[in-house]
């Protein structure tokens, strides 16, 4: 007889949902992953690298949740240990990845916006980080860039730009944050960690996350048919809509 018995598991995407932008998790979000933790399986899976999801989360996230997934999950562990990596440079050969990078820093000098700081583009393992502000900039800057982009569309231009001049690189573009968009190849989105989980069994998979529309970096892993996944607007309704679907009910 077929096992129908559903193996569950909760992932979380981290800004918007588990925190505010860039900004750490509160005591009261931290207590309560714990407590969920007790109901269902519990993942991570944020775009950011994991220095930056430590910073957030706690210097020990990797030990505190059954899964953590860093970069889409390009970078994933499973109870602390360390499951795979996978490399951005190992993908694209560097002339290509000095070309793209030469082509971002040109768009961005003659990009016209209020104020430009340090640090526009960021190399991470798995993918490339472009902020046209720059990721020097103070929180004050980053609320009033976001509002900014909402209005002149900054980020998702940038995006169209780069999608034409490089359409052979078989890249993809993702807008998270206040600030900047994630560059990696066609299918390292988020639903690159789906496949751990699948290889252990999970099939009954819950995403949660702020930034579900067509061109977040959700959006991939949130209209996926392997998931149950809920859009939420900040940690409080995170936690509340939490509380109804696996505490409350139980």
């Amino acid at each position: 007889m077929e096992n129908t018995e559903k193996k569950t598991i909760v992932l979380f995407d981290v800004d918007g949902t588990l925190t505010a932008p860039r900004k750490q998790a509160t005591l009261e979000m931290l207590e309560f992953l714990q407590t969920l933790r007790k109901y269902v399986k519990v993942g991570i899976v944020g775009g950011s690298d994991l220095i930056k999801i430590k910073e957030q989360l706690g210097t020990n996230t990797t030990d505190l949740y059954d899964y953590v997934f860093a970069e889409n999950g390009l970078i994933a562990y499973k109870n602390g240990n360390i499951l795979a990596t996978q490399s951005f440079k190992d993908y694209l050969c560097e002339n290509k990845i000095k070309y793209f990078i030469n082509a971002c820093l040109h768009y961005i000098a003659d990009l016209d916006i209020p104020i430009k700081r340090g640090t526009f583009i960021e190399f991470r393992n798995g993918m490339l980080n472009i902020s046209p502000i720059g990721r020097n900039c103070s929180q004050l800057e980053r609320d009033e860039f976001e509002l900014y982009d909402k209005k002149f569309e900054i980020r998702s231009k940038f995006i169209t730009y780069l999608k034409k001049e490089f359409a052979s690189y078989n890249l993809t573009y993702s807008i998270g944050g206040q600030i900047s968009f994630d560059v990696f190849p066609i299918g390292w989105d988020k639903t690159y960690c789906l496949k751990y989980l699948l290889e252990d069994g999970y099939n009954n998979i819950y995403f949660f996350g702020d930034k579900t529309y067509k061109g977040g970096n959700d959006y991939e892993i949130f209209i996926s048919d392997l998931t149950n996944s809920y859009t939420v607007t900040n940690p409080d309704d995170t936690i509340k809509l939490c509380n109804s679907l696996f505490i409350k009910q139980s």
